[in-house]
C-alpha cells in the first residue's frame, strides 16, 4: 500500500505543470494568413484569465507558424489537469474543456481557423476529457463526485442527453481520460488512484450501461489510444505500457502485461493511424518512448533503453498528437512551453523537425489536423 502510494504521488507531481516559477508567455498572433499551411496543430492555453485555443499552421515539412488564440468563453486552472483529451477534434468539429468553469466548448473548423458555436455546462464538476463519436460527446468530470456525460452534436449546439450521466466504478479515484473505441460501441475511462480502467457500453440512444471495472496490469494507468483493431493501449503512470482486448461485456483481456519504458513517469500515450506504433510521454524522464504494436496488441519497445527521442532535462513532455497521415509526432513539453514536432520514419523512429513559438504556462491537450 505504501509503494502504491508513493506510485500514485509521483503520477500525480508528473501531471502537474513546470512549476509556476516560470512566467506565463503571451501567445501572439503573427498575423501571416498566407502561409500555405497543409495542416493545424491545436491546444489549449488552460487560463484561469481566460481560455482560449492556441493554433499553429503546419506546413509539409512539419514545422509550426504561430496562427492565433480564439476564446472558448470559459476559464480553465492554470495548471496541469493530470489528463489526457482535453481538446477533441471530430471532422471539421473541435471540442474543449473549460476546467474552472465547469464546461466545455465547441467550435467550427474552417481552412485551419476557428470560430465560437457553443459553450454549455459540462454536466459535473472539473471537466478533464473529451471524446467524440458519430455526433455523440462525453466529457470526462473529475470533481468530488466524478462522471461522464454525454451530448449530441448538433449544428452552433451541444445538446445535453438527459439520463446520460453514469458514475465511474471507483469513485474520486483520479479519473485520466474517457475514449470511445473506434466502433463508438465502448467507452473507455483510466482510473490512476484505484488502478482501475472502466468501460461502458454503448446503446443505440447514446446512452453508456453501467461502468465494467477491470484491474489495470500496470499501476498507476493513464493516458490511452486504441490500435485498428480496437485494442486498448494504456501508458502508467509508475513506468510501462500494456495492452488489451475488449471483450463482448466490455470487460477487458490483458495482452501485454506491464512492460517497462525503462523512463519515468510514462503518462501519456498514443498509437499511429496504422496502428503500427505507440509512443508514450515520459514526464519524469523527459523522454518519448516508441513501441511496436503487432497485429494481435502485443506491445514491444522500438529501442533497447526506451528513448525514441529525448527532449532534455526538465522537458516534462505531456499530450501528443500523430497527424491523420502518421507521418508526423506533436507533443506538448510542458517544461519548456513548446510543442516539439518530428518525423516519423517507416521503422517507428523519430527526428525532430519542429519546435514551435512559446506557449502559456499551463497549457494542455493537442489535436492535429
Amino acid at each position: 500500500m505504501i509503494r502504491l502510494r508513493k506510485q500514485i504521488a509521483l503520477a500525480v507531481l508528473v501531471a502537474s505543470s513546470a512549476s509556476g516559477a516560470l512566467a506565463s508567455t503571451a501567445f501572439a498572433d503573427n498575423g501571416d494568413r498566407s502561409d500555405h499551411s497543409v495542416g493545424a496543430v491545436y491546444t489549449l492555453s488552460n487560463s484561469p484569465n481566460g481560455n482560449e485555443i492556441l493554433a499553429f499552421g503546419r506546413a509539409a515539412d512539419g514545422t509550426l507558424t504561430a496562427q492565433g488564440a480564439y476564446a472558448t468563453d470559459g476559464v480553465g486552472t492554470g495548471a496541469g489537469l493530470g489528463s489526457q483529451g482535453a481538446l477533441a477534434l471530430d471532422g471539421d468539429h473541435l471540442f474543449a474543456v473549460n476546467a474552472a468553469s465547469n464546461s466545455i466548448s465547441e467550435f467550427k473548423v474552417r481552412d485551419h481557423r476557428l470560430s465560437l458555436e457553443a459553450t454549455v455546462a459540462s454536466g459535473g464538476a472539473t471537466p478533464i476529457s473529451l471524446t467524440v463519436h458519430d455526433h455523440l460527446l462525453y466529457v470526462l468530470n473529475a470533481g468530488d463526485v466524478p462522471n461522464i456525460t454525454a451530448f449530441r452534436v448538433e449544428s452552433h449546439h451541444l445538446l445535453p442527453i438527459a439520463g446520460s450521466t453514469r458514475p465511474l466504478s471507483a469513485g474520486a479515484a483520479g479519473p485520466a481520460q474517457v475514449s470511445f473505441s473506434p466502433d463508438g460501441d465502448v467507452l473507455v475511462v483510466t482510473e490512476k488512484g484505484s488502478n482501475t480502467i472502466d468501460t461502458f457500453r454503448v446503446g443505440r440512444k447514446g446512452l453508456a450501461g453501467h461502468a465494467v471495472a477491470s484491474p489495470s496490469a500496470g499501476a498507476v494507468p493513464f493516458g490511452f489510444d486504441f490500435d485498428r483493431h480496437g485494442h486498448v493501449v494504456v501508458s502508467n503512470a509508475s513506468g510501462s505500457a500494456s495492452s488489451y482486448s475488449v471483450g463482448r461485456l466490455g470487460e477487458l483481456s490483458v495482452i501485454s502485461g506491464a512492460v517497462p519504458t525503462g523512463n519515468a513517469a510514462p503518462c501519456w500515450l498514443v498509437v499511429t493511424p496504422n496502428g503500427r506504433f505507440a509512443y508514450t510521454a515520459n514526464a519524469g524522464a523527459g523522454t518519448i518512448s516508441g513501441f511496436s504494436v503487432a497485429h494481435d496488441g502485443g506491445l514491444a519497445l522500438l529501442a533497447g533503453d526506451g528513448v525514441s527521442a529525448s527532449l532534455g532535462a526538465g522537458s516534462h513532455p505531456l499530450d501528443e498528437i500523430v497527424t491523420g497521415d502518421g507521418g508526423f509526432f506533436y507533443d506538448l513539453t510542458d517544461g519548456f512551453h513548446v510543442i516539439n514536432g518530428f518525423r516519423i520514419a517507416g521503422d517507428g523512429s523519430l527526428t525532430l523537425v519542429a519546435t514551435s513559438a512559446a506557449l502559456p504556462v499551463g497549457t494542455v491537450g493537442i489535436v492535429a489536423t
